[in-house]
């Protein structure tokens, strides 16, 4: 495997084909997250929006009012309604899915090079399978490089969940400059002051960066600056779901007292007939108006706090898969964007519960009714 040498891990060429696991794993369920949030279709082209939900091109495309998430109701800063960043890190996991799928499949993957024989390895570097012939080739050719290889008969005995795990790539961050040989252009040196990654060359040859930090390093600090950011949202995440509760408490009341005015309402009416009709549909009518304002606010407020709550549920769901199987190209890339969403939801304040609809609020209505 991946620990030995490359020119030590040549499959036998009479090894047997692989064989069918005798429990394939549910794939399904485990990564519904990966799904677009609008159509619950897998996409190559998931958009990852500010507040933190997942949507592909076609939902956002057709998406009414254009510049709202359709989730939570998040505006998107972009007028065009589609945002600028790719969920990497979901598009990059269904690729990958889909080679454990090919792997674990009846009939099991063919070699990616000759498209003919059985493939009896799997490179994680080259992202390719190979047979018996086209391994040797690969090994010839990749002679100076170290690849991690793997038996695709050992790949199916594991979980989606180990396989996706276990085949992130060590470093796949690669500098921009074109000024040096390729074998040079693997970053493993952040600069603090550009914030961006760079090979060892650039880091030396130009003294304006500085200072250094390892790029392993740097992505394990914003995995945990975004861990830290998680925790905190998860303890204020409790009273914006006391709030909504509460809300959900007053709208109920409100409904209840509705129902009881205009019960009360009808019964004094009858019994005063056809005279005093009029004066019923006057008397519902201003039930009705005063509580419509108070159901109007209220339900607005509930609109907001579910779009906060369903932020939320998406951040934290966004950072633990972040953690679980994000590489650190996609960290590096993706982190940034994440943390000022996560932001600007700590910025956020609980709502007031407001007191609405008190009794006082019928009281011309209640007079009106002493009157008859």
């Amino acid at each position: 495997d991946g620990a030995s040498d490359p020119t030590e891990t040549r499959p036998q060429t009479d090894a047997p084909t692989c064989s069918s696991p005798s429990q394939p794993p549910a794939v399904e369920d485990d990564f519904q997250f990966l799904l677009c949030e609008g159509c619950r279709q897998e996409s190559p082209n998931l958009k990852l929006l500010t507040c933190l939900h997942t949507l592909c091109l076609g939902c956002l495309s057709k998406n009414k009012p254009v510049g709202q998430c359709p989730v939570c109701s998040m505006a998107i800063p972009q007028a065009s309604g589609i945002p600028d960043m790719d969920n990497l890190l979901f598009t990059n996991l269904q690729a990958r899915l889909k080679v454990y799928k090919q792997i674990t499949s009846h009939n099991g993957p063919t070699c990616s090079r000759c498209q003919g024989e059985a493939a009896l390895v799997w490179c994680c570097e080259c992202e390719e399978f190979f047979c018996a012939k086209c391994f040797e080739d690969h090994q010839w050719w990749h002679k100076k490089k170290t690849h991690k290889v793997r038996k695709v008969e050992e790949l199916r005995t594991e979980s989606a969940h180990q396989f996706l795990e276990d085949n992130r790539k060590s470093c796949n961050l690669f500098c921009t400059s074109s000024s040096h040989p390729d074998q040079s252009r693997i970053c493993s040196i952040y600069c603090q002051r550009c914030e961006k990654a760079l090979c060892c060359s650039c880091a030396l040859l130009d003294n304006h960066h500085a200072p250094f930090r390892d790029i392993r390093g740097e992505t394990r600090r914003r995995q945990e600056e975004l861990s830290s950011m998680d925790r905190e949202l998860r303890r204020r995440r409790d009273g914006f779901e006391a709030t909504y509760a509460s809300l959900q408490g007053e709208a109920a009341r409100l409904e209840e007292e509705q129902r009881e005015m205009r019960e009360l309402i009808r019964q004094r009416v009858e019994q005063l007939v056809r005279l005093i009709r009029q004066e019923e549909e006057e008397l519902v009518g201003l039930v009705e108006a005063r509580q419509e304002q108070g159901r109007q606010e209220l339900a607005r407020e509930l609109r907001r706090v579910e779009g906060v709550l369903r932020r939320m549920e998406a951040g934290e769901r966004l950072v633990e898969k972040m953690s679980l199987y994000a590489t650190e190209q996609e960290v590096m890339d993706m982190q940034p964007f994440i943390k000022g969403s996560l932001q600007e939801l700590q910025r956020l304040q609980l709502p007031v519960a407001m007191d609405r609809g008190q009794p006082g609020d019928l009281s011309e209505c209640r007079a009106r009714l002493q009157a008859l």
